[in-house]
């Protein structure tokens, strides 16, 4: 089994709180490795880089002011400053929390955690903690931008982040799946006035309703069954900062004028509390979705939310940044698994760059991971990267038709079934996460899962 990343470090004096987080974090990580005391925590950073690490707050009896963590929180990045750190408590205090994430905690959980939630939370933390290790290395646009490609849809983009990063203006990022918003939103944070405070992502797509008020504006202690301490919402924790709206279509109707009220006033109240608190954010948001559906979307939330409009192209229609693209992540690769660096030669080279990736960037990446990780010999060959899979133009697509997916080569394996499917439904949806886990009857946290299972 395939893993996205390496090694996760969970820290906390319970040993069934390490026991559930090791055993929920598997398929995430190749190995989690689990302590109660910190120094061991950074023992092993000494030696071995972590991909991510869960923090606890509190370890003395009695204790919930989160100063123990805090000290531990500034060991860890005095020994690894490109380590992504969770803060997380049992006792979720607005203040504990807001005081880590300003400490340099890239995100926080509360005690008991949702699995969905800290599963996103790890992802993407991960995500960062990789990006900062890598970002260094790989060629990078002018000024210093993360964002690869020399095309004039490129250029545009790019033109667009550098006039709006430096305003206050709120931004939506629209764009198809695997074209880089996320990529795009951290760029602006960089290049904003606010680079020095909290960037807050939430995946609207990940936020199931009855979660939305607590996730977005925090809770009070005793605010409903669960509610066991105080938990500070995205909202707040961004204040200061920007706060990303990832997915930002796929927030119900009945949902929207609660944003927009929040974002209107600059003020929210968190559930079962009586009074509201100021916020100062800058948002950012992103979607694959038709906004202008008023339906689905409310006219006067998205006024709010597009003062400037960013679209990012199709990597069809910048097919000449394909070979930066691709060297670069197969540069990368090769360093993080310790393979050698192969040629590429240029039959093949041409062969990708005339492929048409419905997954866009996204799905370069994976191939050339693939690529990296399978190839044999001294060069790429065509055969290392998974074109073979994706549906000749004109073809019929059963999930589109409504048609059972034929059993390839009468093959009724339920394993390789499984996979055929969840890549078909991946490919239909152009890799829309939601999407697709809808169609399969799914919830996103199991067809996340079902991908690593399978290394899709």
């Amino acid at each position: 089994m395939s893993h996205p990343f390496s090694l996760c470090i969970v820290v906390d004096d319970d040993a069934d709180i390490l026991l559930s987080a090791r055993l929920l974090l598997a398929p995430l990580f190749a190995e989690v490795a689990t302590c109660v005391d910190p120094a061991d925590a950074i023992a092993t950073m000494r030696t071995r880089a972590a991909d991510a690490v869960l923090l606890d707050a509190n370890y003395a009896r009695g204790a919930t002011n989160g100063v123990e963590g805090f000290h531990w929180l500034g060991e860890m990045q005095a020994v690894d400053p490109a380590a992504a750190v969770v803060m997380i408590t049992a006792h979720g205090s607005v203040a504990v929390a807001v005081a880590a994430m300003k400490q340099g905690a890239t995100d926080f959980v509360s005690k008991p955690w949702n699995n969905d939630r800290l599963l996103a939370t790890v992802r993407n933390a991960a995500s960062i903690s990789v990006s900062r290790r890598t970002g260094a290395s790989p060629p990078v646009a002018a000024g210093g931008s993360s964002l690869l490609g020399t095309s004039p849809a490129m250029a545009r983009v790019q033109s667009l982040i550098e006039k709006a990063a430096p305003t206050d203006a709120n931004i939506l990022i629209l764009g198809e799946n695997g074209t880089g918003k996320e990529l795009v939103a951290r760029e602006i944070h960089r290049l904003s006035q606010r680079a020095d405070a909290e960037l807050v992502t939430v995946d609207l797509g990940a936020v199931s309703e009855t979660l939305f008020d607590s996730e977005l504006f925090g809770h009070v202690k005793g605010a409903f069954t669960d509610a066991r301490s105080d938990r500070v919402g995205r909202l707040q924790a961004a204040n200061g900062g920007t706060l990303f709206l990832d997915e930002i279509g796929n927030l119900p109707l009945h949902l929207q004028p609660r944003l927009l009220t929040a974002l209107e006033q600059r003020r929210v109240t968190p559930v079962g509390a009586n009074r509201s608190v100021p916020i100062d954010v800058r948002v950012v948001s992103a979607t694959n979705a038709d906004l202008s559906d008023t339906e689905r979307f409310r006219p006067d939330l998205l006024f709010r939310l597009n003062t400037v409009e960013i679209v990012l192209p199709p990597l069809r229609d910048r097919a000449e940044d394909i070979p930066l693209l691709l060297t670069t992540f197969l540069s990368e690769y090769a360093a993080r698994y310790g393979k050698p660096e192969r040629h590429l030669p240029g039959n093949v080279l041409a062969a990708l760059s005339g492929h048409e990736w419905q997954g866009n960037v996204r799905a370069l990446r994976h191939a050339a991971e693939r690529a990296v990780i399978l190839a044999e010999g001294e060069k790429f060959s065509i055969a290392d990267f998974p074109l073979s899979s994706s549906p000749s133009v004109g073809a019929p697509d059963p999930i589109a038709s409504g048609a059972a997916p034929a059993v390839a080569g009468g093959d009724f394996n339920l394993d390789r079934a499984e996979r055929q499917l969840i890549e078909q439904a991946l490919k239909k949806h152009a890799f829309n996460i939601s999407t697709a886990a809808a169609e399969l009857g799914l919830s996103r946290g199991a067809l996340y899962r079902r991908m690593e299972k399978h290394g899709l």
